[in-house]
């Protein structure tokens, strides 16, 4: 398998889970172009330094604009590898359905348990939020402490959607195009969030073509395992998009 160095270049798209945003990625994003791939991390609306405001969006849709739009706008013939991290694959399938020309990918989907209530305690939550204890115990236990200061500083509140009917309708793939695209998952196998078994049996319910594991990362795997996360992307675009 060639190193990093030696891997013709490929063009990375990076999406974000729940409450994070473009900037999650910033040592993947370094690691990648240092290697000579080209690298876009976008930030999912009312995320990151997205405008929008959590509250404003009506629907699962309107949050993954940013992503439909920039592949949109890509050209004809370009073709990409999606990256979704927690929240993020759910982002991906719904891009692989819409363009399933465009991309192979990899994702984790996980959840959190502190929530925003708008519209008053008695209507169902509006918003998700992760507070600093589970950050620090449950998502980044293993990562950088600079990471988790930093995350502290930058997260922001993830929006629900409370009509269930109309996200299914919204999130719905068929075989025809999502089930198209070749798919790779990554286990973390110290997630306590998304723990490594629920990782297995999410991976059996829905088999990608591959799956790799990497050691001794939390959640966040882009920061308590960068190399190694970036190693394995490379040897992914090698197998699947040459």
């Amino acid at each position: 398998m060639e190193d990093m160095e030696t891997q013709r270049e490929k063009h990375f798209v990076l999406i974000h889970g729940a409450c994070h945003g473009a900037w999650c990625w910033y040592r993947v994003v370094t690691l990648l172009e240092s290697s000579g791939h080209k690298v876009t991390a976008l930030d999912m609306a009312a995320s990151g330094v997205h405008p929008k405001q959590a509250r404003e969006l009506t629907s699962i849709v309107e949050y993954v604009e940013p992503l439909f739009d920039f592949l949109e706008g890509l050209p004809q013939e370009e073709k990409v590898i999606l990256v979704g991290h927690s929240m993020g694959g759910l982002v991906l399938s719904m891009a692989m359905e819409r363009f399933p020309e465009k991309r192979g990918h990899r994702s984790k989907f996980s959840v959190g348990s502190a929530y925003a209530f708008d519209d008053g305690p008695a209507r169902p939550p509006t918003a998700l939020f992760f507070g600093g204890d589970l950050l620090s115990s449950k998502l980044y236990q293993l990562s950088p402490p600079e990471d988790l200061t930093l995350a502290s500083y930058l997260m922001r509140p993830s929006r629900l959607y409370p009509d269930q009917a109309k996200m299914k309708e919204e999130v719905a793939v068929t075989r025809g195009k999502y089930g198209a695209v070749r798919r790779a998952y990554i286990v973390c196998d110290q997630d306590l969030i998304l723990t490594e078994d629920l990782q297995r049996w999410m991976v059996g319910m829905n088999p990608p073509d591959e799956v790799k594991v990497i050691s001794g990362s939390d959640h966040m795997v882009m920061f308590s395992n960068p190399h190694e996360l970036c190693l394995a992307f490379g040897e992914i675009a090698e197998c699947y998009c040459s």
